[in-house]
């Protein structure tokens, strides 16, 4: 199994979205975050039915894998049948998978993330920001990654939803010591109530590749360790 995303430790990571990079130099877009302090690459993968856009496949997985070996590549399943995924993402070089809770129940997800680890992978599992916690909370040690929905998927450039740093705490209340992500409107105006609330793996799209290329430290550095 890769190892990167299997233990939470104390460090706070930030992966930048690729969705809002410019997919036409999106070599050189990813190499500049990850020099600017990225701690590896998020990939929005999209289905047209669980949400209405349509994004990327295991062939940009690939490409990201094969030009940066060694890089965390967190791939973030936005679909209604991501059994389908699991294979040809991994076999592209993902080391991490989030499914959401949305297109199952517990049971399902439960099975699937031990399909995502037979595989080789680490497993996660995603709440929209409508979707109650509490059925989240019994299986949580499941997996060693919980994602928390902070806007409703599908775009980026939406508006931050603050009332679900409440389902953060309720996950390090109930004792899970797993990673906690969260994405979607996520920028340095808001790290630190993310973070404080426990979150310690930051998604941000549009708050990094919306910056001038030599901005994009600033804004990673800030995403990590600002004061708000």
């Amino acid at each position: 199994m890769r190892e990167r995303l299997k233990r939470a430790d104390a460090r706070t990571l930030v992966f930048p979205s690729i969705l809002s990079a410019d997919f036409t130099r999106l070599g050189e877009e990813s190499l500049g975050v990850l020099e600017a302090g990225a701690d590896g690459l998020h990939l929005d993968v999209m289905d047209g039915h669980f949400v209405p856009n349509l994004t990327m496949g295991p062939d940009v997985c690939r490409c990201l894998r094969a030009r940066f070996p060694h890089v965390c590549l967190d791939v973030h399943l936005m679909v209604t049948y991501p059994e389908q995924f699991f294979e040809p993402f991994i076999q592209a070089g993902a080391d991490h998978l989030t499914f959401h809770m949305e297109v199952m129940n517990i049971d399902k997800a439960v099975d699937l993330a031990r399909d995502v680890r037979e595989l080789g992978a680490t497993a996660g599992l995603a709440v929209n920001p409508k979707t109650p916690i509490e059925p989240v909370l019994s299986i949580a040690d499941q997996f060693e990654l919980i994602l928390v929905m902070s806007v409703q998927p599908g775009f980026s450039g939406q508006a931050f939803r603050a009332e679900v740093l409440e389902k953060v705490r309720r996950l390090r209340e109930q004792g899970y010591r797993g990673w906690i992500q969260m994405d979607g409107g996520v920028g340095p105006k808001n790290a630190a109530a993310v973070r404080g609330a426990g979150v310690n793996v930051l998604v941000a799209a549009s708050a990094i590749f919306g910056q001038a290329s030599d901005k994009r430290a600033g804004v990673i550095s800030d995403l990590r360790i600002s004061g708000g």
